[in-house]
Order: C-alpha cells, then sequence, then structure tokens
C-alpha cells in the first residue's frame, strides 16, 4: 500500500512534523491551497523581507517602463512569463499545473500604467492592487506573479533548506528566473529537489509568506471600502466588472482603500498551514459525539465520522500532522479511515516507526457496539508495507476479550499492533487538549503501553 497523499519529507524520510519547518511542505501530486502575500514581505520587520519586497515591486513596475517607451509587447510577454509557478505547487490546482496568463489579460495589466495617471508617474507600492482593476485577476495569479520575480531567491532558500535537513537534489533546468540586472527572465540549471512522480523541480516558500487570501484582495475592498451607492444607484446586484471600471476612474478611493490596509498593518499575519479548533468546539463535538447512538440509523454512522474527523486531527496536533480522510472499500463493505503522517517527533511515535515500519499512521472509524473479528481482520489486511503495522480503531466501547485477544495473536503472529480508541478516551483527549498540561497523545501512547503488556 503506497503512501497516502506524499509529502516530499515523507518521501526522503525526513522525520519532522510542518510546524518544526520553515517552508511550507510540497505535496508530489497537488497544490497546497495557500499564497504567498506580497503584503507580508512589505510588513514584515526583516530588512531581508522588505529589500525582496521592493525587487518585487521594482521588477513589476519595469513592466510600466518598457510601456512608456513603446515596448509594451515586450512588457505583456514578460508578464505572461511571470504569470505561472509550477515550482512552489501553491494553489487550488489537484495536478500541479496551472494556465499562463492569456495575452489580452496581459495587456490589461499593462494599459493600467497608462491609464491611471499615479502608476504611469509613480508605478505601483503594491502590485496586488491589479485585482482591483482587471477582472480574472485573483489570488493565485499575485501569488505566481510574486514567486517568479522572487524565485531566485526562492532557489536559494531551497538549496540552503535541502542542505540542512538532508533532502536529496538533482540538477535542474528552471525556467523564468528573473534576472534583475537584465530586467528579464532568464533559464538556468540549479541542483534542487524533484517531483519523483515526473522529475520537475519544486522549490520551498517560506511559511511567513502565506495567507489564504490576500490581504489586498477585492472582497474586502468590496464589502468594506467600496462607495457602492456611487457606482449603482438603483437597487440592483452590483456586478464586479462595473465595480473595476469605476476603480479605473476613481483611483482615490482605490488608494483610500490601500493606504487603510497599510495603517492596520499588524493585523496582517500568515496564515497556518493547519489551525486547531478551539477548545470549546473540542468539548461542543465531545457533547455531540457522545449523544449518537452507535449503528448506521439516521446516519449516525456518517454523523459520528463527521465528528471524529473533525477532532482527530486536532487533538494529535502538532505531533500528528492530517493527511487525509478516505474511504476504502473490503469484502463489499466501506470503510472511512483518518491517515495520519508520522513525524517521529516523539518516542512513542519513533517506536512506531522502528518496530512497525508505520510512516504513516491509520485510524479506522467504527461506530459500532462493539468490534468484532471481521472488523480487526479487516484492519488487519490494511497493516502492510508503507503504511506500517501499527493501527488504531476510534469506536465506542472498549474491545471484547475475544476480539482483544485477536489482537494479541495477531502480535504474536505478525508483530501487528492495534490498539482502541473509545468514547472515553476521547473524552479523555478533550480534557488534556484543554487542560494543556499533557499531549492528547499520550493517551494513544497509554492505550500501546496497555496492549503491549498484554502481550507475551
Amino acid at each position: 500500500m503506497p503512501l497516502i497523499r506524499p509529502r516530499l519529507t515523507d518521501y526522503h524520510g525526513i522525520a519532522l512534523a510542518q510546524a518544526d519547518l520553515d517552508f511550507a511542505i510540497p505535496f508530489f501530486d497537488e497544490d497546497i491551497p495557500l499564497y504567498v502575500d506580497p503584503f507580508l514581505l512589505w510588513r514584515s520587520p526583516s530588512q531581508q523581507d522588505q529589500a525582496l519586497h521592493t525587487s518585487l515591486i521594482n521588477g513589476f513596475n519595469h513592466l510600466g517602463y518598457l510601456a512608456k517607451k513603446g515596448k509594451s509587447d515586450e512588457a505583456v510577454s514578460l508578464l505572461v512569463a511571470a504569470s505561472e509557478c509550477d515550482e512552489v505547487g501553491m494553489g487550488s490546482s489537484a495536478k500541479r499545473k496551472g494556465k499562463r496568463l492569456g495575452k489580452e489579460k496581459a495587456a490589461e495589466v499593462v494599459a493600467l500604467f497608462s491609464r491611471i495617471p499615479q502608476y504611469r508617474d509613480a508605478g505601483f507600492r503594491h502590485f496586488e492592487e491589479i485585482q482591483l482593476f482587471v477582472d480574472g485577476i485573483s489570488k493565485d495569479r499575485v501569488s505566481d506573479i510574486s514567486c517568479n520575480f522572487l524565485k531566485s531567491f526562492l532557489i536559494d532558500f531551497t538549496i540552503d533548506q535541502c542542505a540542512r535537513l538532508g533532502i536529496p537534489t538533482t540538477a535542474c533546468v528552471v525556467n523564468n528566473v528573473y534576472d534583475y540586472r537584465s530586467n528579464n527572465f532568464k533559464t538556468g540549471r540549479f541542483n534542487l529537489p524533484v517531483n519523483p512522480i515526473d522529475q520537475t523541480p519544486l522549490l520551498f516558500v517560506p511559511k511567513r509568506w502565506l495567507r489564504f487570501t490576500p490581504w489586498l484582495n477585492y472582497d474586502d475592498y468590496f464589502e468594506n471600502h467600496c462607495p457602492q451607492d456611487d457606482i449603482a444607484h438603483a437597487a440592483q446586484v452590483l456586478e464586479r466588472v462595473e465595480v473595476l471600471n469605476f476603480n479605473r476612474d476613481h483611483y482615490g478611493i482605490v488608494d483610500g482603500y490601500v493606504r487603510t490596509k497599510e495603517r492596520t498593518f499588524e493585523d496582517c499575519h500568515n496564515d497556518p498551514l493547519f489551525s486547531q479548533i478551539p477548545v470549546l468546539s473540542a468539548k461542543r463535538k465531545l457533547v455531540e459525539l457522545k449523544k449518537l447512538p452507535s449503528g448506521k440509523d439516521d446516519n449516525a454512522d456518517k454523523r459520528y465520522e463527521d465528528v471524529v474527523g473533525q477532532l482527530l486531527p486536532s487533538l494529535l496536533y502538532p505531533h500528528l500532522d492530517f493527511a487525509q480522510s478516505q474511504a476504502r472499500t473490503d469484502s463489499g463493505v466501506t470503510i472511512r479511515d483518518l491517515i495520519f503522517y508520522n513525524p517521529r517527533s516523539t518516542p512513542f511515535l519513533a517506536e512506531m516507526m522502528d518496530d512497525y515500519g508505520s510512516r504513516q499512521i491509520t485510524f479506522e472509524m467504527k461506530n459500532v457496539k462493539s468490534i468484532v473479528r471481521e472488523h480487526v481482520d479487516q484492519l488487519n489486511r490494511y497493516l502492510a508495507d508503507e503504511l506500517g503495522r501499527f493501527g488504531v480503531f476510534v469506536t465506542r466501547n472498549p474491545l471484547k476479550r475475544a476480539e482483544f485477544q485477536r489482537t494479541i495473536d495477531l502480535w504474536s503472529g505478525q508483530r501487528k499492533a492495534v490498539v482502541a480508541l473509545t468514547d472515553s478516551d476521547i473524552e479523555q483527549m478533550v480534557e488534556v487538549f484543554e487542560s494543556r498540561q499533557r499531549a492528547p497523545l499520550d493517551v494513544i501512547n497509554k492505550k500501546y503501553v496497555e496492549f503491549r503488556r498484554a502481550c507475551p
């Protein structure tokens, strides 16, 4: 069984959780649903980030210089080249492949330098403002443009991180590396990590640069700053294109919005790749779980899976990174699992890797009154190869004597370990999650110690 939703660090056996790294761990087969927000570089206390923001803005404003010199076609070509950065894998694509900006749309952006006097005379302070003037420009485009203008830094950052962590690199050809001396994109050859699926180069992005939505964005502008009554006096749905057209003729409104966002820069923070639910929400989920009946009546099994699927990723973070929820079929029965990466960040998790080969840990959810032999056999068949030989039942009640003995026999015969988390165990995990005195993972550790004491 191959790894579920593989990441670079897991593939290369780097035993570190996402919380312990300075960059967002790339996936091989999909994008990370976060985006580089250049405003975070502008507001950063780091002189390096501030200098990078200046370089980014200078590179973008060079497009306006070209347009002013009658070289709009060259400016459009440069913007098209900068509009997609597959090496970083940021966005919403399921295949780590995006589409470049079309020439017509790029020409609309370049035309802002002549259309709006302030940009013609002084250029942009924050190029994210293009979202407020050109339809079809959104956070993914802002992120990719930023990454391409900053690609030289990202290459150096990636090489440094690989050297620190021992991540293998390969000589790769990288396109569209911006050269600030020539103000052009060039192709270079660098030693970088590669995607084993297609051997394409990967670039790491600092976590401190990432947000789900840019600090300057259309939705925030429309809801909180746009003079909607001045654009459409009649009671009607205000179309985005109408707002963008209005903005082009009323730059002062946009400038006021940007200055407001600059004044509140201290509220602009990077978004974590995973956010735990609050303690109060965890307690409410626990109450909901305890009220659910066992079985399938009234979709109780689905509701149980939903509640557990929301609780466990938060309770086990940051010791276990959540991979995904997945359904598998065994003998015609659909089984819902929660899969976690094992970064070996504690002695217990290191033992799971060393003794059972568990690079990932499977939690099988069973909303049944009693686990039966068939359930143990199903999980047994799944615990193999890269997933390892340690698994967890999440169920309502302790295993009965016969089924517990069955798990002991699995350890004796195949050196597989299976423990069960009950409602009481989940309650205890929520209690320690609230107290912050111990880690909820310790509850699973305790269950494993009890299991091993029963083994011959």
